[in-house]
């Protein structure tokens, strides 16, 4: 039995996925989705075996999608661009199928799910890692019962806040699963700059800087007021000439 997730911003394109998906009864359908954040969230979450992805969708693309996943699937790739189709055997999907395709072409393509091992997906890993930039442009992120993305240049403030972090922008706030330790290595250093234990801040959206008897404090742009600690007041102190 192999897991799949179907990723297509048009439902009639999922509907004929799924039809010619009824020839292979190895093939069970977990989860469909129409854009490129929820299928970021939905494959890290049930982590299907294969995945029938779009190019072109609302969010992010396919590929963008791709360079987002904590663990890569096989990946068929199922789009109306016929532009992508050397990037897409670039990144070792197993297959390219270009709308409108027929049962036979799609069968073609699930032979070479049967033929394939999992040994293509150290090369994809690879192939995306260093595809991406160093440090990352937009990032995902929760809001609500939702994962949006941002720009990372558009926040001016990352808090600790438990095992979590919570990233301020100019008018939101938004939860983020890793500590604030492991946003800072994520994040350029060039931009952001950790002047406590608990705090972060975009050099970009500092007001004022506030000289106290003790050292420091920071105003924001957004008027955010943030302590800055002694054992990080050289990471301040570097900025001033």
């Amino acid at each position: 039995m192999k897991k799949v997730i179907i990723v297509d911003d048009e439902a009639s394109g999922r509907k004929l996925i799924r039809e010619y998906m009824s020839d292979f009864p190895e093939l069970v359908l977990i989860a469909e989705v129409n854009n490129g954040v929820d299928a970021v969230k939905t494959i890290n979450e049930f982590k299907p075996n294969l995945v029938f992805l779009d190019v072109q969708m609302p969010g992010m693309n396919g590929f963008e999608v791709l360079a987002h996943l904590e663990e890569l699937p096989q990946i068929i790739f199922s789009t109306a661009y016929d532009q992508y189709a050397l990037k897409a055997f670039e990144v070792h999907a197993l297959d390219y199928l270009l709308k409108p395709y027929t049962r036979e072409r799609f069968q073609r393509a699930l032979k070479r799910l049967n033929t394939e091992n999992d040994n293509h997906v150290l090369p994809l890993a690879e192939n995306i890692m260093h595809s991406q930039a160093k440090y990352p442009e937009r990032i995902i992120v929760q809001s609500g019962k939702k994962y949006i993305t941002i720009a990372t240049k558009s926040i001016q403030r990352i808090e600790a806040w438990g095992d979590y972090s919570r990233l301020h922008t100019g008018d939101q706030t938004y939860i983020s699963n890793f500590r604030i330790s492991q946003l800072e290595e994520k994040i350029n250093p060039d931009t952001f700059l950790r002047i406590h234990r608990s705090s972060i801040i975009n050099i970009h959206s500092i007001k004022e800087i506030n000289k106290l008897p003790g050292g420091y404090d920071v105003v924001l742009i957004n008027k955010d007021i943030v302590n800055v600690s002694r054992s990080y007041i050289e990471n301040l102190r570097k900025l001033m000439f």
